[in-house]
């Protein structure tokens, strides 16, 4: 995008707490006149990137196993969650393989939740429910006997959930497949990657610097973010120590492992696998 004679670079950044991490530091001390910051949801990110609104962005694993023709993953960057992170969660009245045919109420601001929901449902415990999506906290809804809630949303209902079951998808996800899930990575659009790599290249830098230095004190991220839920400081801290940041082998596994259900699935293109990175900082 040109502006005046610059070259704008239009960078997405997820306003949720499980990225802040990264957005965090990034906010407090990258000041470069060509790229200009958004900030929104993972379903955000995924449509702006998708119609070329922002050249590059998180993006959702789901949404680049959707179009991955139109992406590189750069490398080493991602939010995972490993284990009981409290990242993804099914709430629910009634027990999860009871819940065949029943009404699941969805939220629609993640793609990959809802693929994990999916995956564990459907592939591991052959259950299928009627998936009904729509804005969680909305007030749509109620009268649900379960629903699908994750980042945020999931955390402001664990601090006041009266829901019988509480399953952590994640937790699920790791013991089934001994993996972590790969939540989304980092991507820039295909033909910006042509045109502007000697850019790419210093968002790449600068993003891999803001994560060093979120991770090296998440202490000061935790009680700069924990208002947004609002949570505990530190049960904030905890969560946010559970989440990890790089894309390490166990986490391209994990990524392709994910991958490959899509397009089994016919949730996700064939040429979505070999993963595309973009990695010449790795």
């Amino acid at each position: 995008m040109e502006n005046a004679g610059q070259m704008i670079t239009r960078i997405g950044l997820l306003s949720c707490v499980n990225a802040a991490p990264i957005a965090g530091p990034w906010e407090n001390s990258v000041d470069c006149g060509d790229w200009q910051l958004f900030g929104g949801s993972p379903a955000a990110l995924d449509k702006m990137l998708e119609k070329g609104q922002i050249d590059m962005g998180f993006l959702s694993v789901a949404a680049y196993a959707r179009n991955p023709e139109m992406f590189r993953i750069l490398s080493g960057l991602s939010i995972s969650a490993c284990g009981q992170a409290g990242s993804v969660f099914l709430f629910s009245h009634i027990p999860l393989e009871q819940l065949n045919g029943v009404p699941v109420f969805v939220d629609t601001d993640s793609a990959t939740a809802l693929g994990l929901l999916q995956i564990v449902l459907e592939e591991f415990h052959g259950v299928r429910p009627v998936y009904t999506l729509g804005k969680v906290q909305s007030g749509a809804e109620k009268g649900f006997k379960a629903l699908l809630a994750s980042g945020d949303d999931a955390l402001r209902i664990l601090e006041k959930s009266t829901f019988l079951y509480q399953y952590d998808l994640v937790d699920i996800w790791r013991r089934e497949t001994t993996l972590p899930v790969v939540l989304g990575v980092f991507a820039v659009r295909e033909e910006f990657c042509r045109q502007r790599e000697d850019t790419v290249i210093a968002v790449h830098r600068e993003l891999l610097r803001c994560r060093d230095a979120g991770i090296a004190d998440l202490v000061t991220v935790s009680n700069n973010t924990a208002m947004r839920i609002p949570m505990a400081k530190n049960r904030c801290c905890e969560y946010l120590a559970a989440m990890e940041y790089d894309l390490s082998g166990v986490k391209r596994k994990a990524l392709e492992t994910f991958v490959q259900y899509t397009i089994t699935r016919g949730d996700g293109s064939p040429q979505a696998l070999p993963l595309k990175f973009f990695s010449h900082l790795y």
